[in-house]
């Protein structure tokens, strides 16, 4: 049984980063899809997919390198944890990196970068911070 499956996604993409392995493969929920759907939006990752098995479906995430090989995604870490949730309301969301990186915000509208909760004055629980 698995406690944190957000935690673990972000932990099998932050390893396949760092051995520069081009995909990933993660057991799908519609949460991770959220997140992936949201980090390529951002342009975190190039693309993802659903592929279905017989026992559970999947999440295969592409992830995005740049031109000579050097990584997009430099740090990627999961900030709302189950023993000590995050929550923050929209007044208080700071800029990652001056906007080099960014929140994701789990929100009652769906998973929202810090820039779009900003936007729309809405707060929620921080998920995770990519940059």
């Amino acid at each position: 049984m698995m406690t944190d499956p957000i935690a673990d996604m972000l932990t099998r993409i932050r390893n396949a980063n760092d051995i520069s392995r081009p995909k990933v493969e993660i057991p799908h929920s519609r949460m991770k899809e959220s997140i992936a759907n949201k980090m390529k939006q951002v342009g975190f990752i190039q693309d993802y997919k659903m592929v279905k098995k017989p026992i559970q479906d999947s999440l295969e995430v592409t992830l995005r390198y740049g031109e000579d090989g050097e990584k997009v995604i430099r740090e990627i870490s999961r900030v709302s944890k189950p023993g000590r949730r995050v929550y923050s309301p929209s007044s208080e969301l700071k800029k990652v990196l001056g906007g080099m990186g960014v929140n994701l915000i789990s929100t009652s509208k769906g998973i929202l970068t810090d820039h779009e909760c900003r936007q729309q004055k809405i707060g929620g629980e921080v998920l995770c911070v990519i940059w």
